[in-house]
């Protein structure tokens, strides 16, 4: 005989998860107990036709418990979780077999559970437990959406193989669809997702989801009723992101986003309390949908009210600081209008994490528990007055500092960046410069890094701070190839930017490089026909592993070939070389304040020309040589992101000198081509002018003609300017100023000046050729024969608007300044690529000498540009810009040109 317990689960409901993060199923089970008696053989101990009373429930001792059906996983493990074990009592039927149903439930991995009795012996029971396994994922196949986007759902949905397909993972992705287009403007967006069973493999289905957009709803119209003291127009521009239709609207679309209105109805009531309508409120509000049009209409009804003024401020419960010193960073008098915006900003700006309001005024002075309130505690007409009510609490400290997430960069590198120290009086001021100095560092998603509070106790006056962190690539690869100047152009460069030079002689650190101390190690090659450079450099940000001292070293050489630009051909016996090598230490100070930078550094180059004639310089055999020392001040308080600032600035000057040679070499410049050694002689034999016969060796004059003696020959340019440039005598001043600030939204205006200057010592030497600037084009410079710098002004050919010689040839400026307007809007700040989009103004000049420098005589540009930063390979964009103005030595404007950026500043 074998008596047959059935207990099967019918019904299945799936509660919506509260967020993607929470997706656990929660099952409501209807439970159906049916019990059969079967009657088999002569063993039965029940007569036949009497009926067990079950529904009164028995209780058993659980003998065993087998699990049947086609599953995956381990049977021990499943009985585990359903939390029965051998030799407990149960009640057949009772709350132990639907406990265990409820618990198989919850984890979501199943489809059907059912209990069966297997046998019964004496007052042992022994159950089958029969569970059918929910299907697994195979592949995923969206439509209706662009190609590039379909991964990016599917990360983000955590589609992946193998993933347990049920009703949660259905809603919950078509859910996540529907809204991520609603946010876009597509309001209609329908998701259809359908599966199928997979014939290939076991319990396995292929998912379908079908994506229908449908038009963008776009808002017709936002009118308002009810206003009288605010225009339409002010109230529709308080409402930051539901817009209506506007064709001259660039960064901000038309769009309907519920809870971005809800916000922005808020914003409408703020504006109102800043022109001092206290009482102001909407009544009703009402959206509209036009199917054919497929457009929304807005109507909203407010109610002003009466306009009031602050009566008188008071303050209660400070001790640690003056009335008078909270009400000037209050900022408010009593008679002015009531502005219940500027009143909670000046309370605590939620905007601003370092903004000078009484709230950071506390909590940068450790006061982590002190709360500011303003009350209202009396109005009279159309005044009100003001209580300040301030709770100061102990003051906190730092306890324990934490930082995760940095799988490669080692925690010496970050600790020592940390101004939030275990035992330091806590700072927000300290905390918010934290994050930008983990963010500067280069290594770390700036977007990402998150401070979070941790055993936040009042009464011990302690807090711990955790910073958790996003490593993202840091190294880059340079692969270039190009034509230009006659012939190929290849380079390959690496850079490290987080290595680890302790770790080169340790094998396990090599993945592939030892990375993770912070120093930077780069290598360039450059190579075409008739050039190669090759440079590394070196740099260690806390040299010495104490203080914020940074040490840099470089060393390149490159040398260059005669190239003839039309035949292409390279004479190799007659080259440029060039040898620099440079060291440097830049020490961060604490004086005005820590943003502050004092760098110093000292630079060798030699020059090297064997039969160079070119007309870069006079001579074309000889060398100089260039000994130069620099130092600079620069502060930099930009942050967060180092490749989207959106608040901050930077203001560099330094100066470039080298020894002044001529004040104890004893040479005389003025008089140096009179000396009969740098006299010109003839190179071959010829008639000159005169007719007379010229021999090899002879001095001749300006015009090449014969001269008997040396007094009467013209100076050799070549001999005297290789004595004048044999060492390199001059200084080289310039300075930048960068400011960042944010506009409107995620809308940055960065603003830019610049300014530089080569000068001599000694008049009679003059400015030297070399060290230059090149204004004009991208900025951009494959190689540098002569130390020159290249200026960026977009919208003109590169170096086009340089000071030129009287054939037409380049020499270079010795004064520019230069002005930049950029706007900047981010589209992605993701780390694995920082996309930007820009709008610019240039304007600039360049000067042959410091008496033509006219600072309002100015080349201007307008135009576009797209920016993309990948940490594999540095940053990418291109221009677009319209020259205002012509040439040198053209009429006409000089128009459209376009730049490829590839590694430049930022």
């Amino acid at each position: 005989m074998r008596l047959l317990l059935v207990i099967k689960k019918e019904n299945v409901d799936l509660e919506k998860p509260v967020n993607k993060l929470n997706n656990f199923l929660v099952l409501q089970k209807k439970i159906q107990i049916v019990f059969t008696l079967l009657l088999l053989g002569s063993f039965s101990q029940i007569k036949a036709q009497e009926r067990v009373p079950f529904d009164q429930g028995k209780t058993y001792i659980l003998a065993k418990v087998s699990v049947v059906g086609k599953i995956s996983f381990n049977e021990q493990t499943v009985v585990t979780f359903s939390g029965l074990q051998k030799g407990q009592e149960i009640t057949v039927p009772g709350e132990e077999i639907s406990s265990a149903i409820k618990k198989l439930g919850k984890l979501g991995l199943f489809d059907e559970i059912a209990f069966y009795v297997n046998k019964i012996e004496n007052d042992s029971i022994f159950l089958d437990l029969n569970i059918v396994e929910l299907p697994k994922l195979n592949e995923v196949k969206i439509v209706g959406v662009k190609k590039s986007k379909v991964e990016g759902l599917i990360k983000d949905n955590n589609l992946t193989k193998n993933k347990i397909v049920n009703e949660n993972l259905i809603t919950t992705t078509k859910n996540y669809i529907e809204n991520k287009y609603k946010k876009d403007g597509f309001y209609n967006t329908k998701v259809v997702i359908t599966t199928t069973p997979d014939t290939t493999a076991g319990n396995q289905v292929n998912m379908l989801v079908r994506v229908d957009k449908g038009d963008k709803v776009k808002i017709s119209k936002i009118e308002f009723t009810g206003n009288k003291q605010l225009t339409g127009s002010q109230l529709r521009s308080a409402m930051k992101d539901t817009k209506q239709k506007n064709i001259l609207r660039v960064f901000k679309a038309s769009k309907f986003i519920p809870e971005k209105y809800k916000s922005d109805l808020e914003k409408v009531i703020a504006a109102y309390k800043e022109k001092g309508y206290r009482d102001a409120r909407i009544i009703y509000d009402s959206v509209k949908y036009n199917k054919e049009k497929n457009m929304l209409a807005i109507k909203i009804n407010v109610e002003e009210g009466n306009k009031y003024y602050f009566g008188n401020i008071k303050f209660l419960g400070n001790t640690v600081y003056s009335d008078q010193q909270l009400n000037r960073y209050l900022g408010i008098k009593k008679g002015e209008v009531y502005n219940g915006v500027l009143l909670e900003k000046r309370i605590a700006d939620n905007s601003k994490p370092d903004g000078e309001d009484i709230t950071n005024l506390y909590q940068n002075n450790g006061y982590l528990f002190s709360k500011i309130n303003a009350v209202e505690v009396k109005t009279v007409n159309d005044t009100i007055d003001f209580e300040i009510r301030v709770t100061e609490g102990p003051i906190a400290y730092f306890n324990k500092i934490y930082v995760t997430g940095n799988d490669k960069t080692n925690d010496h590198v970050i600790y020592r960046e940390l101004r939030t120290k275990p035992g330091n009086k806590y700072s927000k001021e300290e905390l918010v410069r934290t994050i930008r100095e983990i963010g500067q560092l280069g290594f770390f998603d700036p977007e990402a890094i998150k401070p979070e509070f941790r055993n936040v106790d009042p009464a011990a006056g302690t807090v711990d701070i955790e910073y958790q962190l996003v490593e993202k690539g840091s190294s880059q690869v340079e692969l270039q190839g190009g034509y230009g100047g006659g012939g190929f152009i290849g380079t390959l460069g690496l850079s490290f930017n987080n290595f680890s030079a302790r770790n080169i002689f340790n094998k396990e650190s090599y993945k592939p490089l030892p990375m993770g101390d912070g120093q930077k190690v780069a290598l360039r090659l450059q190579g075409s026909t008739y050039f190669q450079t090759y440079s590394v450099s070196f740099s260690e940000p806390w040299f010495g592993g104490k203080k914020p001292v940074q040490f840099s070293s470089s060393i390149s050489y490159s040398k260059q070939f005669l190239n003839n630009f039309y035949t292409r051909s390279v004479d190799k016996s007659k080259s440029f070389n060039i040898f620099t090598v440079q060291v440097g230490l830049a020490k961060r100070l604490t004086v005005p304040d820590d943003y502050f930078v004092l760098s110093q550094s000292l630079s060798y180059q030699h020059y090297d020309l064997n039969n160079y004639n070119t007309g870069l310089f006079t001579f074309g055999n000889g060398a100089s040589r260039n000994l130069a020392y620099t130092i600079g001040i620069s502060r930099s308080n930009k942050g967060v992101n180092p490749i989207f600032p959106t608040y901050g600035s930077e203001f560099s000057i330094s100066a470039k000198i080298t020894p002044p040679y001529s004040l104890f070499n004893g040479i005389d410049y003025a008089k140096l081509g009179e000396k009969e050694e740098y006299k010109a002689k003839a190179t071959s034999t010829y008639e000159d002018n005169n007719g007379v016969i010229v021999n090899a060796g002879d001095y001749i004059d300006a015009n090449s003609n014969k001269v008997s003696t040396y007094q009467e020959a013209a100076a050799d340019p070549a001999k005297v300017d290789q004595q004048k440039y044999n060492w390199l005598e001059y200084y080289k001043v310039k300075f930048k100023g960068d400011w960042y600030t944010k506009v409107y939204g995620k809308l940055v205006l960065r603003t830019l000046t610049e300014f530089g200057f080569l000068g001599a010592y000694n008049q009679d030497r003059g400015v030297i050729p070399f060290e230059r600037f090149y204004l004009g084009g991208d900025g951009m410079a494959n190689y540098s024969m002569d130390g020159r710098e290249t200026i960026q002004l977009r919208g003109y050919p590169n170096n086009s608007l340089t000071p030129v010689n009287r054939v037409g040839d380049a020499i270079g400026a010795t004064i520019y300044n230069k002005f930049s307007m950029e706007l900047r809007y981010p589209i992605t700040l993701k780390a694995s690529a920082s996309i930007f989009a820009l709008t610019f103004l240039e304007a600039g000049s360049s000067y042959p000498t410091f008496k033509d420098y006219n600072p309002f005589d100015l080349n201007r540009s307008a135009g576009a540009g797209l920016r993309v930063f990948m940490p594999a390979f540095g940053l990418l964009g291109i221009d677009f810009g319209y020259g205002f103005d012509p040439l040198p030595g053209q009429t006409k404007a000089n128009g459209w040109e376009t730049h490829f950026i590839i590694g430049q500043q930022f």
